[in-house]
């Protein structure tokens, strides 16, 4: 695979809350920072997300009484998982890690900021309509395909390569660049829906 003018490498919240000591800590989860940053020196375009939550956020379970970190309840744009407190705005563990190479980025998108809605995409918040404004940025720049990379691969990397392909974006998911929080079968599952959505998986030595 040719890496092209064309193309955005795409870097998924790849912050302190999501490694290894993190409030929401991915398995493994520090070990796709070697592996973004070398491929971020191949990319002419580079967009990095952020989970950018407020203190009280809906999608954390302390925001309900009774309810536990990774329960399920339903609110007004469907169902939610319940998450611990996890990378609230200005806090150490909302920053990107330490060692990843953030100067090539051209633009960082801040997601899951309204309290009354989580954002697991680069996209759309998860009411699948709210849109970030990614998609009319890339298209102004004649982006063709959209390459995924980050945490966790089964949530927030799913959920933007989904919405990706549904933006008609050419979509592909480096699978060496993520690591899965993997509840009950999830990064199985989220493989193979994407699989069947057109998202080409690769490793990073196919780019």
């Amino acid at each position: 695979m040719t890496i092209k003018d064309t193309d955005l490498l795409l870097v998924i919240d790849v912050q302190n809350d999501f490694c290894p000591g993190g409030a929401l800590a991915v398995e493994d989860g520090d070990s796709v920072v070697p592996v973004i940053n070398e491929l971020i020196g191949r990319f002419t375009n580079v967009v990095l997300t952020q989970d950018w939550h407020p203190a009280g956020h809906s999608s954390f379970a302390s925001s309900h009484q009774g309810q536990s970190p990774f329960g399920t309840i339903e609110l007004p744009y469907g169902q939610q998982t319940l998450w611990p407190d996890h990378c609230i705005q200005g806090s150490r563990g909302a920053e990107f890690h330490s060692d990843l190479i953030t100067d090539p980025s051209s633009l960082i998108i801040r997601k899951g900021m309204n309290p009354a809605i989580d954002s697991y995409s680069a996209f759309f918040e998860n009411d699948h309509s709210t849109s970030t404004g990614l998609a009319g940025y890339l298209r102004d720049r004649n982006i063709q395909r959209v390459i995924c990379t980050g945490l966790a691969f089964d949530f927030c990397v799913f959920y933007s390569a989904q919405d990706a392909v549904k933006e008609q974006f050419e979509t592909v998911v480096v699978t060496d660049a993520c690591r899965a929080i993997d509840m009950e079968g999830s990064a199985q599952s989220a493989q193979d829906a994407m699989k069947a959505n057109g998202v080409s998986l690769v490793t990073s030595a196919q780019l």
